[in-house]
């Protein structure tokens, strides 16, 4: 079963829809119990960092998916749930997040308009499945206001945007994109049939 996690931030059904389009059947929901048995998850998210870490805390939902990365489940953050995966936002007065891999989180400088808005190209850093089906130079849609501002091993593809904006992550089973694949028309719904390409790979390996 492929979850996208419902903790009140996003447009669910536009993501549900693009990864129906692409026969990736998913449930939305924010059942400890069905998670605990997800093959995969996706965690969207729009908004405010600290209000989406209190929902999850909320819901109980915190320690549910650092047991799933741990146990090697394929987990996708999405704009906001990207930076989520990491240890720290300086937003507001700051706020941890699941720290799932290690960096901040940082606002974008105003030398240039913010939030960053529209559609803007990727660049990558390294050749990796998840890139499989697009190309260097193609355009994803972007909408926000803070930025991962460190990363190692896991960045796989970034965009300008005044400073270097890291657009896709992977740290093992732990994936990122900070742009909004739903929106991004043939080049998102490549991205998650790739990500769905190796969700089946690590669910047919791990039998």
């Amino acid at each position: 079963m492929n979850i996208i996690i419902d903790y009140g931030v996003g447009n669910l059904d536009s993501l549900k829809r693009a990864c129906e389009e692409i026969d990736f059947p998913v449930v939305i929901t924010n059942e400890i119990e069905v998670i605990e048995q997800a093959s995969s998850i996706i965690l969207p998210g729009v908004g405010a960092y600290e209000a989406a870490m209190n929902e999850l805390n909320r819901l109980g939902l915190v320690d549910c998916i650092k047991s799933k990365a741990k146990s090697g489940t394929p987990i996708l953050g999405i704009c906001l749930g990207m930076q989520l995966l990491y240890e720290f936002s300086e937003e507001n007065f700051g706020a941890s997040g699941l720290g799932l891999i290690k960096g901040q989180v940082k606002r974008i400088p105003d030398i240039v308009k913010v939030p960053h808005m529209g559609w803007n190209k990727l660049n990558f850093t390294k050749q990796e499945a998840l890139l499989k089906y697009i190309n260097e130079g193609d355009y994803v849609y972007f909408v926000h206001s803070f930025y991962i501002s460190s990363t190692n091993d896991e960045l796989l593809a970034y965009s300008d945007y005044g400073v270097k904006i890291p657009a896709i992550i992977k740290s093992n089973n732990i994936y990122g994109m900070q742009f909004h694949p739903e929106k991004s028309a043939e080049t998102g719904l490549n991205l998650l049939k790739a990500f769905k390409e190796m969700c089946l790979y690590d669910s047919i390996s791990s039998n």
